[in-house]
């Protein structure tokens, strides 16, 4: 089976047995050409849509460049380039590769359980192709890639992205991703993409120069002008993507990151309603990343999004961290862990200490809980630390384990970041490989971040603070399984897993929570209504102190330990009850 074509296309080269053409949006320009292999260029002309074209005789492998009022610039639609962002784009045939395992289907979404990966630092796509094998024996069903469209330079977390229809050449052919997607369907893993659809990188990115239509100058992101998806072009470039990744390369479910900067809401669901009609006959799932706690993007075509509430609340039960964002569950953290497990967001639309006292979010207790992605670690959360600590140096590790119980045990949808399975102590650092000014202004910028932050008063303090341009950063980054207690770590998510897997992800569609209730000054019992009638309990104690419980007289116990009216310090205890 070949890869699967979907819809008609504007953006990016058209390879066809005449040769190929070129396409590419730029309204306001007033001449264009496509210059191939260094030749002279040949003109292009526009329609009334502002879209300049050509058909050509030019075939695979050929090295192209668009020429607009005189300025020579990369395809942004462009499918490989193999010499970074400033170099030529390359026609790339996507018929070329035979999928192996033409039945794959993908996997219902109650049985995702997600392992977020950076592909760079894991060897690239032949390198993670390797460590397949091993995900699936520890009960993962579902990688999870950072972001892997082009970006300036050899090491970036892919945020800073610029061509996002192009696998990075850092990390190999996209016949290699196509390689690594293949042998993880044919071990029954599904691969998700995080795709960043808010802005375009700092390095490499000419839209700016000759398509300033594409963006919204009046309407300010952190990353400059806002993309406007008010444009229809730009509202199909990237439904384009979403549906190329899906189709060209299997993707089975796509990751949108901060989509509360995409200004018109509208796409999203736009997006979504075209991506479900594609793809009827496949199991692709949809994941947002979106700090308004917008409930109603999750009735409307979108499976999950990823719960920061969650990770905060815990994080601060586990350190104790009260700065920052974590100042908006300082306070009753227990009581906020309750409403997280039993209502899926825990702001609703109350007012937030760190957004100025606005509300914030809607109500949510309606979804059910596979509707929320929910972590202890992922590359924003450790990455944007000074040091990038990860939670086996800030937290006991006895509660942090219960707290890895209580991840990877309740019917949220769980998700680990890479090198939780060997308690990895090694940082995950914030890394690029910018050059000249914009690498002096991103490490100064960096550092100027943490100037209010806790411990960073002293301008030495912050002068120590990795500078992400640094080759070391990255290196640093790189973690071993030589914690002392990795194989502990290895055998609890696998155990855990395995109970998920056999006694839970069987019963989970359909499933309701039944409340939550805090016990403790970090304990909380919490209970679910199972798809088959049966109650789920789950009790964690994230504190050293045990404390009393309610917990059920008569009942299946998954763990080590009886039911009783005392809940131990640094447990976490789940019962199946009919």
């Amino acid at each position: 089976m070949k890869s699967e074509a979907v819809g008609k296309q504007l953006f990016g080269p058209q390879l066809g047995p005449d040769g190929v053409r070129f396409q590419f949006w730029a309204p306001r320009a007033k001449s264009a050409g496509v210059v191939i292999d260094d030749q002279a260029p040949l003109p292009m002309s526009q329609d009334d849509q502002g879209f300049w074209s050509v058909q050509t005789n030019a075939g695979v492998g050929a090295l192209y460049r668009f020429e607009v009022d005189g300025e020579t610039v990369p395809d942004p639609a462009s499918r490989f380039q193999p010499l970074d962002v400033g170099g030529p784009s390359q026609v790339i045939d996507p018929s070329t590769y035979v999928w192996k395992h033409p039945e794959w289907r993908g996997r219902p979404w109650a049985e995702t359980v997600l392992y977020e990966a950076h592909v760079g630092l894991l060897g690239g796509f032949e390198g993670l192709q390797a460590r397949v094998p091993d995900l699936v024996a520890l009960g993962v069903t579902a990688i999870e890639l950072m972001p892997i469209g082009e970006f300036a330079g050899a090491r970036n977390w892919g945020y800073d992205g610029v061509m996002p229809f192009a696998p990075d050449s850092a990390y190999g052919q996209p016949d290699a991703l196509k390689v690594l997607i293949d042998q993880a369907h044919g071990l029954g893993l599904m691969v998700f993409l995080d795709v960043v659809y808010n802005h375009f990188g700092p390095d490499g990115n000419w839209l700016p120069s000759y398509a300033p239509e594409f963006f919204d100058a009046a309407s300010k992101t952190p990353w400059g002008a806002a993309i406007d998806f008010h444009k229809a072009a730009v509202r199909r470039f990237f439904t384009e993507n979403a549906l190329y990744w899906l189709g060209e390369f299997r993707i089975d479910g796509l990751r949108l990151d901060a989509v509360h900067m995409i200004l018109d809401q509208s796409w999203l669901v736009e997006m979504a309603a075209e991506v479900r009609s594609a793809f009827a006959g496949r199991h692709v799932h949809l994941v947002l990343e979106n700090e308004n706690n917008d409930a109603g993007l999750l009735r409307a075509g979108f499976d999950a999004q990823w719960n920061d509430d969650f990770h905060n609340v815990l994080h601060v039960l586990l350190t104790s961290e009260t700065h920052a964002y974590y100042r908006d569950f300082a306070d009753h953290p227990a009581e906020r862990l309750a409403r997280c497990l039993a209502d899926g967001f825990i702001y609703q639309g109350e007012p937030s200490p760190n957004h100025d006292g606005r509300p914030r979010g809607q109500p949510s207790a309606d979804l059910p809980p596979t509707a929320f992605v929910s972590f202890l670690q992922n590359h924003d959360q450790v990455g944007n630390r000074a040091f990038g600590e990860r939670l086996t140096r800030l937290a006991d590790p006895r509660a942090l384990k219960a707290a890895m119980g209580l991840l990877l045990l309740c019917p949220q949808i769980p998700m680990l970041f890479m090198g939780e399975e060997v308690g990895a102590r090694e940082p995950f650092l914030f890394f690029t490989d910018f050059h000249g000014e914009l690498a002096a202004a991103v490490r100064d910028g960096r550092r100027g971040e943490f100037a209010g932050a806790p411990g960073f008063a002293d301008p030495k303090r912050r002068d120590a603070i990795p500078d992400p341009n640094a080759v070391g950063a990255y290196e640093a980054s790189r973690w071993t399984d030589s914690a002392p207690d990795a194989a502990d770590w290895r055998a609890i998510i696998t155990d855990h897993l395995a109970v998920r897997r056999s006694d839970l992800i069987p019963r989970l569609k359909g499933a309701s929570s039944l409340g939550a209730q805090a016990v403790g000054q970090k304990a909380v019992v919490a209970r679910w209504r199972l798809a088959d009638g049966a109650t789920l309990t789950i009790a964690v104690n994230l504190d050293a102190e045990p404390v009393a419980a309610d917990l059920p007289d008569t009942a299946t116990l998954i763990g080590d330990h009886s039911p009783g009216a005392r809940l131990d310090g640094f447990t976490t205890l789940a019962w199946v009850s009919s």
